[in-house]
């Protein structure tokens, strides 16, 4: 049986807190779905750069960051649906600084190929 069953839970949390796991989970993918866009148009629509492949970097670099943003989006919505029922402190989030690091990188990459056109 999975953990996620109702009959591993201490008790049913607020409401509120629930739907707001939820919405949080969902702007997570909607931040993977816009960074995800985001290198495809990279891809199909910015005019190379004077840097070969530069335009192929960046728009690895966003698809990357998108696919590890969506996936760690799941388990931490679980992570704390399930320390919610348990009422258990909520658990540490690593994926606000690894999306801050990544978006941070992109920025920097995209900045260096625009200076040096």
């Amino acid at each position: 049986m999975e953990a996620d069953q109702p009959s591993e839970v201490d008790g049913e949390p607020d409401y509120r807190f629930t739907l707001a796991n939820e919405r949080t989970f969902l702007a997570w993918i909607r931040t993977a779905l816009a960074l995800l866009a985001g290198g495809v148009a990279v891809a199909q629509v910015v005019p190379p750069f004077s840097i070969p492949q530069g335009t192929v970097v960046l728009s690895v670099g966003c698809i990357a960051l998108a696919a590890v943003l969506a996936a760690g989006s799941y388990p931490r919505w679980r992570a704390v649906q399930r320390a919610m029922r348990a009422d258990r402190p909520l658990p540490p989030h690593r994926m606000m600084a690894v999306v801050a690091v990544g978006v941070v990188v992109v920025a920097l990459a995209a900045t260096v190929l625009v200076l040096l056109e």
